[in-house]
């Protein structure tokens, strides 16, 4: 007792510099938290643990760019410590640092629990809608959905978007309502009032009465969103008591903690959320867990958007059957045969790697080689690009080893926050010696990324 800190964003500044001198005086033995906590300054670590070591939010995605799992291996060397990497889907670059002896691999191949993982049941949408099924819900998840809250036990829908409707556009002439920041289409939000949002840069309006593009009245919210899932749930089943986990129900001060001991408690039946509900949640009353849409993310013109996806479904996955009573799983998807959807259907963490690393093999992809990623913004659109140009134009002069220099092109997210991005990949066995002697002002360099959007 009174030996344990915690370190995270949500704590004030008095909270967190009490912690730190705490911890530096030798008072605290133990440190739990997120990124930041890897600093905290004990006099004598012996053991650092990153649990779901595949997540990204180990990853700072703003300058300095670090990854706080790699960070940590390395201040465990050299403070002579054990590093402890936890995980039921590490990352396709851990597994293979584990398979090539760079680390050491420990399986767990039981569950504390011997009920085993629980089954999977795919839903086909198309055929859902050629049976004239056209509610977000398929008939078998909705059989599974009354059949749990008859027997009183809970349920979570997983649903990997927030807000009402994904985009708003008009149906007259089809513009899509767009972010004047980062041209990126506004997400419709009814919690408290009605508003349209942005989620890069939290830009605000009210929904129009009329198109500014051609003036018609037939403004439309188009799309699913956690919302619209919850406003769904309480109109089919009117006694069964929802809650709500994204980032919007928990930007207040220690609202995770509130809504998940609500649910923890049996104060409600069914909890809809996003990404959150992927974390290492133990709710031994849910027996069902239905995935609204699985295909979410799943197109994404990124190499690592496929690991992304089967790293969340299957962790979604797991949070069913967690004790004697077991459980299933409603996996809803209009790409059944997709070997992402099928692995996480089967819970096939072997077979995924596998595969995942054959395509990475084949692509020229890590962990066979390295990337490097330069991104460069300007308020300007032109000299964006034409800063862009330059720089890659310079590369390619001075690249005389087996390195491939991809690019320039407009980031996935070509605007955000009022300014235009361009990036340039590096890819190669040692990329960043190619920058020695490049000018790179105000560019982003970020060594080992893991997301190319």
């Amino acid at each position: 007792p009174g030996q344990v800190g915690l370190v995270h964003s949500r704590l004030s500044e008095g909270e967190r510099y009490d912690t730190w001198r705490r911890a530096r005086a030798g008072k605290l033995k133990v440190i739990i938290g997120a990124r930041s906590a890897l600093f905290a300054p004990l006099p004598n670590i012996g053991l650092i643990v990153a649990d779901e070591c595949h997540d990204s939010s180990f990853h700072q995605a703003e300058p300095p760019f670090y990854h706080a799992v790699d960070a940590a291996q390395m201040y465990a060397r050299l403070c002579g410590a054990v590093c402890l990497l936890g995980s039921a889907t590490p990352t396709i670059q851990q597994r293979y640092e584990s398979e090539t002896q760079k680390i050491h691999k420990l399986n767990l191949s039981k569950r504390i629990v011997e009920s085993g993982l629980p089954p999977v049941h795919i839903v086909d949408m198309r055929d859902e809608l050629k049976a004239g099924q056209r509610g977000m819900f398929s008939r078998l998840l909705l059989r599974e959905l009354e059949s749990t809250l008859q027997r009183g036990e809970q349920a979570i829908l997983f649903l990997n978007r927030r807000g009402t409707s994904t985009y708003v556009f008009c149906r007259d002439c089809g513009t899509v309502l767009k972010c004047p920041n980062c041209e990126t289409p506004l997400t419709f939000h009814v919690e408290d009032k009605e508003r349209l949002l942005c989620h890069h840069c939290g830009y605000e309006r009210q929904k129009p009465k009329s198109c500014p593009q051609c003036g018609g009245k037939q403004i439309r919210e188009y799309g699913l969103g956690s919302e619209k899932v919850e406003a769904e749930v309480n109109a089919l089943f009117p006694k069964a008591r929802t809650l709500r986990w994204d980032w919007d129900t928990t930007r207040q001060k220690d609202a995770h903690e509130m809504i998940l001991t609500h649910f923890a408690n049996h104060k409600a039946d069914v909890l809809i959320g996003t990404q959150m509900l992927a974390k290492g949640l133990d709710l031994p009353l849910v027996t069902l867990v239905g995935i609204v849409l699985a295909d979410v993310g799943l197109h994404l013109p990124d190499p690592f958007a496929g690991e992304r996806v089967f790293q969340v479904l299957t962790q979604v996955a797991g949070r069913a059957g967690r004790s004697e009573r077991g459980g299933k799983v409603v996996l809803q998807t209009f790409d059944p045969e997709n070997q992402v959807i099928q692995s996480a259907a089967r819970h096939d963490v072997e077979g995924f790697y596998h595969f995942e690393l054959e395509q990475r093999k084949r692509l020229g992809y890590p962990p066979f080689t390295r990337l490097v990623r330069l991104e460069y913004r300007d308020a300007d659109q032109a000299s964006a690009e034409n800063e862009a140009r330059r720089v890659a134009e310079k590369l390619s002069t001075i690249n005389h080893q087996p390195l491939t220099v991809i690019g320039p092109v407009p980031c996935f997210f070509s605007r955000v926050a009022g300014f235009y991005r361009w990036q340039i990949v590096l890819r190669g066995s040692n990329p960043s010696e190619l920058l020695g002697g490049i000018k790179l002002d105000n560019w982003r360099v970020e060594v080992d990324p893991i997301s190319l959007l």
